[in-house]
């Protein structure tokens, strides 16, 4: 794929959002689309830069801090991949967003470094909606009682929700998923846990996003859909 092709593909897919938007009568305004560049060259994410695009999505650690290294520094780096504890102090203050606290111990790990650091930490809960054994994440009854616990932690903010919805030929099967995602939101905003009011849901990938639009998402992660498919050969 050349570098005129991303183009031309981010922009079919912003027109996706916003006819998702009109359907469901929202404002485009109110999506932000990460572009997922894992395993990408960075040639391929200057050209998106230049031509307006300032958020990208990184699964690997090591991957995100060279290109935070190489790549202009207004860039919106959101963490959207597995994060272990280990590799917590590469990501805290250098990303827009973690989108992918699954666990108590990490989100106290990120609130230990984002104080040594003096920063806050944006972050999002990952939510497991289908419960698939593959994949991290809490389940939708765990997450009241996790913030209930993780609330009062300093120096992070938990913003809002996450969840990848499993593969499907069939998109629509995945609106379930979505819709039980912005009810867990609606849930939490109502629960009057101190210092939680969530406006942030990033659901919805190459395959379903413009589901996940119609059902509320504030933030969608398209890779494929952009760059072309993956070389999976590269972390």
């Amino acid at each position: 794929m050349n570098e005129t092709d991303v183009i031309r593909n981010r922009d079919a897919v912003l027109e996706e959002i916003a006819a998702a938007c009109e359907r469901s009568g929202r404002d485009p305004k109110e999506v932000t689309l990460i572009a997922v560049s894992k395993t990408k060259p960075e040639e391929m994410i200057q050209k998106l830069y230049d031509g307006g695009t300032r958020d990208f999505g990184e699964n690997y650690v090591q991957e995100l801090d060279a290109k935070i290294n190489d790549l202009p520094k207004d860039i919106r780096w959101h963490m959207i991949g597995h994060l272990q504890r280990n590799k917590v102090k590469y990501v805290v203050g250098r990303t827009a967003m973690i989108h992918s606290v699954d666990s108590l111990r990490l989100a106290e790990e990120i609130s230990k470094e984002s104080a040594k650091k003096n920063v806050t930490s944006r972050v999002l809960i990952e939510v497991n909606v289908a419960e698939e054994e593959n994949k991290f994440g809490f389940k939708l009854d765990e997450v009241i009682p996790f913030l209930k616990e993780a609330a009062s932690l300093p120096n992070i903010r938990f913003c809002g929700l996450m969840t990848s919805a499993p593969y499907t030929e069939n998109p629509e099967e995945n609106r379930k998923y979505f819709r039980a995602l912005k009810k867990l939101e609606i849930d939490i905003n109502r629960s009057g846990i101190d210092n939680i009011q969530m406006d942030v849901l990033s659901m919805g990938m190459t395959n379903d996003y413009r589901i996940a639009v119609e059902e509320g998402a504030t933030c969608v992660r398209v890779g494929t859909a952009i760059f072309g498919a993956r070389d999976y050969s590269k972390k």
